[in-house]
């Protein structure tokens, strides 16, 4: 890792102005004793922290500030159906918001442009890495994006923007193969939708198994047509900690990389992974977030001349996240903040290094899916 990386570092204050509604996880409802409350789960605050972590760290003066910038219409429409993105727009319009397609998914009126403008972010971020401003680039936007369909969004996401970003670099940037790499706990179902056909885009998900969405996300779920292999599902059991994801990603994802061959990876970096997450079962600590993000770094650095962006997508604990979103930087720009883990010693005691066998059963199994990726000079031109 160099200490010289330049890194690059997005952050708008309208992400955290984005409107999650009164309800807590799902809509209030009298009638079903869901009671009004102030602090939806997705409420912006949590990544709010985290940029606010940045600015008190010595990591602000290492990083080279990235403005955040809209998204068009047409960026949008490479990746979603017309009628889902006129929804949200005309929704958008009306002082109470809408909802972004799954009843559970709520936004406040304007938030059809914050999510424009998230899905810009990392369309800036990757431009900013493939024209070479920055060598690397974290895109913290919200709303988050990875579980937006073509056609619909979904589970606190409206536009996918890691895909966003995807086609843009494809299509106005000359970039053909692209990986997205989602270590978010949750399947990044919407990205395997938009390019389940498509063999230049390779998706991989570490997810925890059967958590959300339902039914979604099985090692079986591995691409269609012509984009048979390029869908790629690691189903982790729920209690993996560190030792499980760094094995995950250093025997499946990095040698599924290897064999495909990007030109760029884009990481879907979400940390409801994290120990300390409510919406999730899983155990991993600042110490994992940073040794996953090592491997992937250097995997870039191997195959595509350093080409990696982050772009953040869930995380839900206000406590954690933004510890969590530090160590990655500390990886990153290759300075450590001095603050480390304050949580640490308390996890360290609670089994968060452990391998059972059946997490080994499970990511070996995962491994042989890297067989089915297709390498360059298997893809057809399209």
């Amino acid at each position: 890792m160099s200490a010289s990386r330049k890194v690059g570092y997005l952050w708008d204050t309208l992400y955290g102005w984005v409107d999650t509604g009164s309800g807590g996880f799902t809509p209030a409802n009298p009638e079903a004793g869901l009671q009004p409350i102030g602090h939806h789960v997705a409420h912006a605050d949590t990544k709010r922290r985290f940029h606010e972590a940045v600015q008190v760290s010595p990591l602000r003066k290492e990083l080279t500030v990235l403005e955040a910038e809209y998204a068009t219409k047409d960026d949008i429409l490479r990746v979603h159906s017309a009628s889902m993105v006129d929804s949200i727009e005309v929704q958008s319009r009306s002082d109470k918001g809408g909802d972004a397609g799954d009843g559970a998914t709520p936004f406040g009126k304007g938030g059809y442009d914050i999510a424009r403008l998230a899905a810009g972010g990392v369309k800036h971020a990757v431009r900013a890495v493939l024209q070479g401003e920055v060598d690397t680039a974290y895109a913290l936007i919200n709303p988050p994006g990875h579980h937006a369909e073509r056609n619909s969004g979904m589970g606190f996401c409206l536009f996918n923007n890691c895909s966003v970003a995807a086609a843009y670099a494809r299509e106005e940037l000359g970039v053909k193969r692209v990986a997205i790499v989602d270590w978010d706990v949750h399947h990044g179902n919407g990205t395997q939708d938009i390019w389940w056909d498509n063999p230049d885009v390779l998706t991989i998900s570490l997810h925890q198994n059967k958590c959300y969405p339902a039914e979604s996300g099985y090692r079986e779920h591995n691409g269609g047509g012509e984009g048979v292999g390029t869908a790629l599902n690691i189903p982790l059991p729920p209690g993996s900690g560190n030792t499980v994801y760094e094995s995950a990603v250093r025997d499946v994802v990095v040698p599924a990389l290897e064999k495909f061959q990007p030109e760029l990876i884009i990481v879907a970096s979400g940390f409801d992974a994290s120990v300390m997450d409510p919406l999730a079962r899983q155990m991993v600590t600042q110490k994992g977030f940073k040794a996953m993000t090592q491997m992937v770094l250097d995997a870039a650095d191997n195959i595509c001349d350093g080409n990696i962006v982050f772009a953040q997508e869930g995380g839900y604990s206000p406590y954690y996240l933004p510890v969590c979103g530090l160590g990655v930087l500390e990886v990153l720009t290759g300075v450590e903040t001095g603050f480390g883990d304050p949580f640490g010693a308390l996890f360290s005691t609670q089994g968060v290094d452990d391998y059972f066998d059946h997490q080994k059963h499970e990511v070996a199994e995962a491994a042989k899916l890297v067989d089915n990726v297709p390498a360059p000079e298997s893809i057809s031109v399209s």
